[in-house]
């Protein structure tokens, strides 16, 4: 059976090292990092995945600020918000939960972002500083996704990764980060032809395509790192549970190492997001050097 990527207890060592951060900050310049999060409407998962980021902000000591805007809001009052919060010199990091109601330009609001407070890296600067291997602020998920890796394969040069997943939020950023870290990167999509074939020659496989259950045992390579991203809600006998896009049961037979759905991706994703705004928060005082790859205790 595969090996276990608990992205739980790996959650929980980087959030250890963000508080740590947190009060290094605090103590030497009274400076409290604070995360300003933007929730438009009522969609049911958003309040969800809102709720977990303001409860794991609070509990590494930072500041939270939530606001929550009727769906009707304009994107005038929307974008009139996000000016204000990037102006706040008590606010660092800029979170606009997405997906934004349909009204809404989620692009124009993501370019109205600081890019120094674009916790989420998604603000057209920092996709482009990823992409040319400069010093950016890092989409949470494809981060959280490297940490995991690092720990099962300390060594990623010269890897085979595949991506499943073309997305900007994922697909893209996780290409280019595997590319920094000097793997051999293929992007398979729903238009790639013979896409079991091709993951099968990947040592790592990355699910990211949105589709229940897509990657099945046929298309692992025997001990590949796989890590899904999928987070799927789907009826089984009735009752609503969360899937990845990777059968787990039949994969993890193949596997060398995986990540469970749930348990794996979506706490490192969170974690992520409030390492970045304690790197962005260090990166906003000018007296201070750059923030450095990691944070850790003394």
């Amino acid at each position: 059976m595969a090996q276990l990527i608990d992205g739980k207890r790996l959650s929980n060592q980087v959030l250890q090292d963000v508080a740590c951060e947190v009060e290094r900050l605090r103590s030497e310049h009274n400076v409290v990092p604070t995360l300003a999060v933007v929730l438009v409407g009522e969609d049911p998962a958003s309040q969800v995945y809102v709720r977990n980021k303001v409860k794991r902000a609070k509990e590494a000591g930072m500041g939270s600020i939530l606001h929550r805007l009727d769906a009707g809001t304009t994107q005038g009052e929307l974008n009139r918000l996000v000016d204000r919060l990037n102006h706040d010199p008590q606010v660092h990091g800029i979170l606009v939960q997405l997906p934004l109601p349909s009204h809404l330009d989620e692009d124009e609001v993501i370019a109205a972002i600081n890019p120094a407070k674009d916790v989420d890296g998604f603000h057209p600067l920092n996709v482009g500083a990823l992409a040319a291997g400069q010093a950016s602020l890092v989409p949470c998920t494809p981060q959280g996704c490297m940490i995991m890796l690092h720990r099962v394969m300390p060594e990623l040069r010269g890897k085979h990764a595949v991506v499943v997943g073309r997305s900007n939020i994922v697909g893209k950023p996780m290409a280019a980060l595997l590319l920094q870290a000097d793997c051999t990167v293929t992007m398979a999509h729903s238009r790639t032809q013979e896409i079991e074939s091709l993951c099968r020659n990947a040592d790592i496989l990355i699910a990211a395509a949105g589709r229940p259950g897509l990657v099945g045992a046929d298309w692992i390579k025997p001990g590949a790192t796989v890590i899904d991203v999928g987070i799927n809600a789907v009826e089984v006998e009735g009752t609503r549970k969360l899937v990845g896009d990777v059968a787990f049961d039949a994969v993890s037979r193949t596997a060398g190492a995986i990540t469970p759905v749930p348990g794996g991706v979506g706490p490192m994703t969170i974690a992520c997001l409030l390492l970045n705004t304690t790197r962005a928060a260090r990166q906003q005082l000018a007296s201070l050097a750059p923030p450095q790859p990691s944070v850790s205790c003394p």
